[in-house]
């Protein structure tokens, strides 16, 4: 892992995160139309990752079942993983850790579901393990990830990679992603909600 080193030296890698994710704007956009006709259509987004990467999905589970920028709209099913303490307590007692993720992926995942995960390195072993959870059971996975290729970019159905060296300045990047991906959702939901719920959200 690269050391943070100067200020100066993380804003340039910080720049560097952000022009690359700049470079994937259509793909955060795409990701927010699917993602508002999904969750308004019935189905959940699970979120993971860890240490501050688990900060960053459990931030967007709750602008997902609260609101991000919207006056009011209806609550949207999102779980984060590794917020539910005792579980994966449980877990990591009787399975090990690589099965944190993954034993949840098969017991809350549906077809039709997504199951986001967010890693700087792409190499987390309990993200890997999800993921393969998540393509047995039918539920898409996306990666928010750091420079590609890694093998959770490669395991994901879908995946924004952010390019910097300093994994700091990734998780930074990463939380802009998912501000902006909170915004195109909110944007799209009124396309995709029955009539009725519409009003809720004007």
């Amino acid at each position: 892992m690269a050391a943070f080193g100067s200020l100066p030296q993380h804003l340039a890698e910080l720049r560097a995160g952000l022009r690359s994710l700049e470079r994937q704007d259509r793909v955060i956009e795409a990701w927010g139309c699917e993602l508002a006709g999904l969750l308004a259509g019935g189905h959940r987004l699970l979120a993971a990752g860890n240490g501050g990467s688990a900060a960053e999905a459990q931030h967007l589970t709750a602008e997902l079942v609260g609101r991000f920028e919207a006056p009011d709209r209806p609550p949207l099913s999102a779980i984060a993983l590794h917020a539910e303490t005792s579980t994966l307590t449980a877990i990591g007692n009787d399975f090990g850790s690589d099965e944190l993720f993954a034993r949840q992926v098969r017991a809350h995942g549906r077809p039709g579901d997504v199951l986001l995960l967010l890693s700087t390195s792409g190499r987390s072993a309990n993200l890997l393990t999800a993921a393969t959870a998540a393509r047995s059971a039918g539920v898409q996975v996306w990666a928010l990830t750091g420079p590609a290729p890694n093998p959770l970019a490669a395991a994901a159905d879908r995946a924004i990679a952010v390019r910097s060296a300093a994994p700091t300045a990734v998780q930074e990047v990463h939380l802009v992603a998912v501000h902006a991906l909170c915004s195109a959702l909110e944007r799209y939901l009124p396309t995709v909600l029955p009539s009725e719920l519409e009003e809720v959200i004007r």
